[in-house]
C-alpha cells in the first residue's frame, strides 16, 4: 500500500531566503513547482538518482480541492512571490531542474525554468498548454484534427453558434479546469443554457474563477490517453489508455476504468502518431505530458493535453504492467538526459500484462460516518489488486459521482491472467457501495 502522508502547515521562517539557500549549499537540488495529487510521487523519484527537491507553490494558499503535497518529502519549500524574489532565492540555489507536478504549476515552471536557464518547455506556447481554447486553436493551426470551438460568457452566442453550424451536441466546459470537472455534453439549447449557470457560478478544481465557458463540437468515438515523458523532443510513450466512461441523464461525462491497451492493438500507432505531433505543436519538448484523444470516424483529434504527470499514476502499478513508470522516467530525463535518449529516446512501451484502473462511482449521499475495513480488506487482498485509495474519510461529505473528484475508490488492478482480473473488477464494483456508512444530511 502506498501512503502519502501530508502537513498542510504553512508556517514558514521568517527569512526564507538564507534557510533556503543554507540548506541547498552543497547539494543537488531541483525544484517541483504545485507538486499536488500525483505530484507526489516525483520527490522520491528524484531523490532515488540523488537529487534533493525543493516544493515552490504559486498561490499564497494551497488549492484545497486537491491532495496537499508531501511537505516531509522535500529539502524545503518556498510561496512564489511575484517580486522576483523567488527567483532570486533559486538563482542562488542553483537547481538542476525546474517542472510542474500538477496543472496549475505549469506556467510558473515554465516561467522559471527559463528565467534560470535550465531544461525548459519555454514560454512561448505555455498558454497553449494551459488554456483549452488557445491549445486546441495551436494544434488546429498546426493542420491537426480538432474539434470546432467557441470561447463565450454570452449563452445566447454560443446557442446560435451550435444552431447556425449543426453543433448539436456539443461539450461545454471550463477554460482551464480537469478531472471532467462541469464538463456536461448539452443535446439541445436547454442544456447548453443549464451548462453555462453551472460553469459560471462555480470555481475550477484549481480555485480559479470561470468568467467564460469553452463550447466545443462533439467528438464521437472512442477516448484514450497517452503518457509520455521527453528529452530534446524525443518522446518515449509509457502507456496507451482506453477510457471506459458512461454518461449520466444530465449529460455529465464520469470515468469508469481506465484500460491498458497493448502497444500492438491497431488504434495504438496511429493515437502515438498523432500525439507526437501534438507534443510538438504545443511546444513539450521536455518531461512528462499526458494527452487525451479521440478516434473519429476521421481519425484521432484531441481532448486535451497536460504538460505534468497523469492523474491516475501509481509507480509501483505502473512497474508491474508495463516495466516502467513515468515518475522515475521524468527523474531520468532531467537528471540523466543522455541515459533516458539511449534507453527510450522515441521508444514505445511494452505491455507487460493486463491492468486497469477503476475509479467506482457511488450513488452515495450524505455524509461518511465510517469506513467498512473489513471491505477495504477484502478488496486489497483480490489478487490483481496493487492497490486501494480511499479518497473519503469518516467526516467527509459524499455525493453521487458527477466528475473524477467525486469517485470516492480509486482500485489500480493487473494480473497476467485477464480472466482473474475481470473477476476482481466485478466483485470490487459490486461491494463499492459497502465501504462508506452513511448518515444522511436531509434536514
Amino acid at each position: 500500500m502506498t501512503v502519502l502522508s501530508v502537513d498542510t502547515s504553512t508556517e514558514e521562517p521568517a527569512d526564507r531566503s538564507v534557510e533556503v539557500v543554507r540548506k541547498a549549499r552543497g547539494r543537488a537540488v531541483g525544484v517541483l513547482v504545485d507538486a499536488y495529487g500525483t505530484g507526489n510521487y516525483l520527490p522520491a523519484a528524484f531523490n532515488r538518482l540523488g537529487a534533493e527537491v525543493i516544493h515552490v507553490q504559486s498561490s499564497a494558499e494551497p488549492i484545497s480541492r486537491m491532495q496537499p503535497w508531501e511537505r516531509s518529502a522535500y529539502l524545503d519549500s518556498l510561496v512564489y512571490d511575484v517580486d522576483g524574489s523567488t527567483e532570486q532565492i533559486l538563482r542562488e540555489v542553483a537547481p538542476l531542474f525546474v517542472l510542474p507536478g500538477q496543472e496549475p504549476g505549469v506556467l510558473l515552471a515554465d516561467r522559471l525554468s527559463e528565467a534560470l536557464n535550465v531544461r525548459t518547455n519555454g514560454t512561448k506556447l505555455s498558454d497553449a498548454r494551459r488554456d483549452k481554447y488557445k491549445m486546441i486553436e495551436t494544434v488546429a493551426a498546426a493542420g491537426l484534427r480538432t474539434a470546432r470551438q467557441l470561447l463565450t460568457d454570452d449563452v445566447e452566442e454560443a446557442v446560435s453558434w451550435a444552431d447556425a453550424f449543426g453543433h448539436w451536441p456539443c461539450v461545454a466546459k471550463p477554460l482551464a479546469s480537469a478531472s471532467t470537472d462541469e464538463v456536461t455534453i448539452c443535446r439541445n439549447a436547454e442544456a447548453l443554457r443549464s451548462a453555462f449557470r453551472s460553469v459560471l457560478s462555480s470555481t475550477t478544481v484549481f480555485n480559479g474563477a470561470n468568467t467564460k465557458v469553452l463550447v466545443q463540437s462533439y467528438l464521437e468515438g472512442t477516448e484514450y490517453i497517452v503518457d509520455t515523458v521527453s528529452v530534446d523532443g524525443h518522446a518515449y510513450v509509457c502507456g496507451v489508455w482506453q477510457y471506459e466512461k458512461r454518461l449520466l441523464p444530465n449529460g455529465k461525462p464520469i470515468y469508469n476504468r481506465d484500460i491498458l491497451l497493448p502497444s500492438d492493438t491497431p488504434a495504438v500507432e496511429a493515437l502515438i502518431s498523432y500525439t507526437r505531433s501534438v507534443l510538438d505543436a504545443v511546444g513539450i519538448h521536455h518531461g512528462p505530458a499526458h494527452t487525451e484523444l479521440i478516434i473519429t470516424d476521421d481519425g484521432p483529434a484531441l481532448v486535451e493535453i497536460g504538460a505534468r504527470v497523469n492523474g491516475h499514476l501509481h509507480p509501483a502499478f505502473h512497474d508491474k504492467a508495463i516495466g516502467v513508470n513515468s515518475a522515475d522516467l521524468t527523474a531520468l530525463a532531467y537528471l540523466r538526459p543522455q541515459d533516458f535518449l539511449s534507453r527510450y529516446g522515441d521508444g514505445v512501451y511494452e505491455r507487460r500484462q493486463p491492468a486497469v484502473v477503476y475509479n467506482a462511482p457511488t450513488e452515495l449521499s450524505g455524509t461518511v460516518d465510517s469506513v467498512d475495513e473489513a471491505v477495504v480488506q477484502a478488496i486489497r487482498d483480490r489478487p490483481s489488486v496493487v492497490d486501494l485509495v480511499v479518497k473519503r474519510q469518516p467526516g467527509d461529505v459524499i455525493v453521487p459521482t458527477h466528475d473524477l473528484l467525486t469517485s470516492p475508490l480509486r482500485v489500480f488492478m493487473t494480473h497476467p491472467d485477464p480472466v482473474t482480473l475481470e473477476i476482481d473488477y466485478n466483485f470490487v464494483a459490486s461491494v463499492r457501495e459497502s465501504v462508506f456508512r452513511i448518515r444522511s444530511t436531509a434536514p
